[in-house]
């Protein structure tokens, strides 16, 4: 990471571009004068003090009232402190207010469509966990034959669950049965020859019978560049049929 990147990476923290290269420019200078900052940087010499007191304000830089005035900068551990309180306050007012929104316009909106579309395996894993989570009776999840959909957090969830008295039924490759060894999971295993064992399978997940969670996988040459796109639908029509036709698909599974 260069000067620049640090500077962008402090306006992502919340810092103006004016604060960011004033604190950073203080950083090399240990202390420093309006005029050693604007020296140092390309701030303005008239900006630099608008700026040097926001950082004041923000708890991360001391001012020497004397002629002229000396500016300089709180330790980095302090810095850091101030900045993800500041960040972590931002955030959590951000939060409530979209909770509050998301409550004001009513519980059903997820209802209004069929079926909801998720990109991208982060996306995708919280989706996953939260349906997970939300299971009062029975789970189902199947992977692909390499279990990629399958992380150490959602093997610690499904674990959990099971634990927690939920039936959690997972359907992928033999070597799950280690994984989910001496816990309430029951694995499944697929026979090699099913026609669906090639297929570029992300995850399926049912859900108390009524929801479910298709996801499929762009394959490149590289694994690191695989990308995970998926369909989830709850107590729907649709989420009937594709749960029958699921069930259908996994029925030759086998307990190990």
């Amino acid at each position: 990471m260069d000067e620049d990147d640090a500077i962008e990476a402090l306006e992502h923290l919340g810092l103006s571009n004016y604060e960011a290269k004033v604190f950073t420019a203080l950083q090399k200078l240990g202390t420093g004068t309006a005029r050693d900052v604007h020296r140092a940087t390309d701030v303005p010499r008239s900006q630099v003090y608008g700026a040097a007191e926001s950082l004041q304000d923000r708890g991360l830089v001391e001012v020497q009232q004397s002629k002229p005035i000396q500016y300089r900068p709180v330790s980095l551990e302090a810095a850091q402190s101030h900045l993800r309180g500041e960040f972590e306050r931002t955030q959590e007012r951000a939060f409530d207010y979209l909770e509050a929104a998301r409550q004001q316009g009513g519980d059903g909106d997820e209802q209004r469509e069929d079926i909801w579309t998720v990109h991208g395996r982060t996306s995708i894993d919280g989706r996953v966990e939260q349906l997970l989570e939300e299971a009062e009776r029975r789970v189902v999840f199947a992977v692909g034959r390499d279990a990629r959909g399958l992380t150490d957090d959602l093997a610690d969830l499904l674990r959990e669950r099971a634990d927690s008295g939920i039936e959690v039924v997972v359907i992928g490759d033999a070597a799950l049965g280690e994984l989910f060894a001496d816990s309430g999971v029951e694995v499944a295993v697929l026979p090699v020859d099913h026609p669906h064992g090639d297929d570029p399978v992300g995850r399926v997940v049912v859900v108390d019978g009524e929801t479910i969670l298709l996801s499929v996988r762009d394959e490149r040459d590289d694994p690191e560049l695989d990308d995970e796109t998926a369909i989830w639908s709850s107590r729907t029509g649709i989420a009937a049929v594709l749960i029958q036709l699921v069930d259908g698909g996994l029925g030759d599974a086998v307990s190990v």
